[in-house]
């Protein structure tokens, strides 16, 4: 097993500030796909980072391999739904509690 960080970075910087009635309900989405994928022990952290220059998401999962982590992400809500975009980076020493 492996780890990597995906970041979801949103088109528009005052996100998720004004979301739409659309884009809330995806983010409902995205927010249970998440705690699905914690209660089945892929992800390890996941939530948003009050970045100075806008808000963005992170996760960092353990799945096997790098297809592995881009099936992840190509099943996310906010990617479904294009409300931005997901950068899979692979993590090249994780140290985990």
């Amino acid at each position: 097993m492996a780890y990597f960080v995906l970041k979801f970075v949103p088109h528009r910087p005052d996100f998720p500030a004004d979301l739409s009635a659309a884009e809330s309900s995806v983010m409902n989405e995205h927010f249970a796909y998440w705690q699905k994928c914690l209660q089945d022990r892929i992800a390890v952290v996941y939530g948003p980072v009050g970045d100075p220059g806008g808000v963005w998401g992170l996760a960092v999962v353990e799945v096997g391999t790098l297809a592995d982590a881009h099936a992840l992400r190509d099943r996310d809500p906010v990617v479904v739904g294009d409300l931005g975009v997901t950068e899979v980076y692979p993590m090249l020493n994780a140290l985990v509690r």
